[in-house]
């Protein structure tokens, strides 16, 4: 038996189960105190986790951490969501504390591993990953082996550079706080005259008539019924992010691209197929539709699953 864990920003996750992809014997969650810092989010890991290697019998461990890593090393490089975990040796600590032999990946990386094991990319020799949400992160599996375990970062899609000029990456025009402000952005600027009233009226209604409470959430919700500007928003994130899925494939030539994140999650129409058109657009013309591209299938508990199948080895 292994166990999984997930270590994010606002959410903490660990499971026991086999790493082949089937059910969980058991899966708990805790939320993360930020005020608490990694040392906060370490007790807690010591609690739940020895509590579950004492019920199960764990043989080793496997962890997915929302951020850069150096995973062949064992050490976590940073966190940009909670304090105390810079150059932590995580995989040490671990073993030192819970006694059994761990592995490190980062969190985008672990899901890739899953989603090409178990989920939407299986049966497939080269998946690579994307998650869209509050950022956009990559992981490229070749082989049911992540790409870039030894590298300060691989797969990152989200920084990729729009332009040779100073300006924003990918991930900050395509991903969930980017498209919230540039909807914001487009209703400070509207006139009275604009032929979109009706659209900025029921946007200002989700709202209660304040567009700094405006979400990703209700913009995606928006969108999914018909709003025209939400729609609009959303279809500039997908131009970006398909000129930079275009330019990976051209230099990678994955069988698929699986996709996973909050702001995929408004289905096809919003999200996927202004997506597919923009990949289209951009490609090299021979590997235009050579590579599928597909949800996710996994769900919110894909990293646990990918630090499972990490632990297997």
């Amino acid at each position: 038996m292994k166990l999984g864990i997930e270590i994010g920003g606002t959410k903490l996750q660990l499971g026991v189960g086999h790493g082949d992809g089937t059910e969980f014997v058991a899966l708990e969650r805790r939320d993360v105190d930020l005020s608490r810092g990694g040392e906060g989010i370490r007790q807690q890991i010591c609690a739940v986790g020895r509590s579950l290697i004492e019920q199960h019998e764990i043989e080793r461990i496997g962890i997915g951490f929302g951020g850069p890593v150096f995973g062949s090393r064992g050490i976590v490089q940073k966190s940009h969501q909670v304090t105390g975990w810079d150059n932590f040796p995580l995989v040490t600590w671990c073993e030192e504390e819970l006694g059994r032999p761990t592995r490190l990946g980062n969190d985008c990386d672990c899901a890739a591993l899953a989603e090409a094991k178990f989920g939407a990319g299986r049966g497939m020799r080269t998946v690579f990953y994307i998650t869209v949400g509050t950022g956009i992160g990559g992981g490229l599996v070749i082989d049911g082996q992540v790409h870039g375990t030894d590298r300060p970062a691989a797969a990152e899609i989200g920084h990729l550079r729009l332009s040779r000029k100073p300006g924003p990456d990918v991930e900050g025009v395509a991903a969930g706080p980017a498209i919230t402000i540039a909807l914001q952005r487009l209703l400070s600027e509207m006139r009275p005259s604009d032929p979109e009233q009706v659209a900025q009226r029921d946007l200002l209604n989700r709202c209660h008539g304040d567009p700094m409470g405006l979400t990703t959430k209700l913009i995606g919700a928006a969108a999914a019924d018909g709003n025209l500007l939400a729609k609009r928003v959303y279809g500039e994130a997908a131009q970006s992010l398909g000129w930079a899925i275009s330019q990976m494939i051209t230099l990678i030539a994955p069988d698929i691209v699986v996709i996973g994140g909050g702001v995929s999650l408004v289905g096809d129409e919003i999200f996927f197929q202004p997506l597919r058109a923009a990949v289209d657009q951009y490609s090299f013309g021979p590997l235009r539709g050579a590579t599928n591209i597909v949800p996710a299938s996994l769900g919110e508990s894909v990293v646990v699953q990918g630090a499972l199948a990490l632990a297997r080895g």
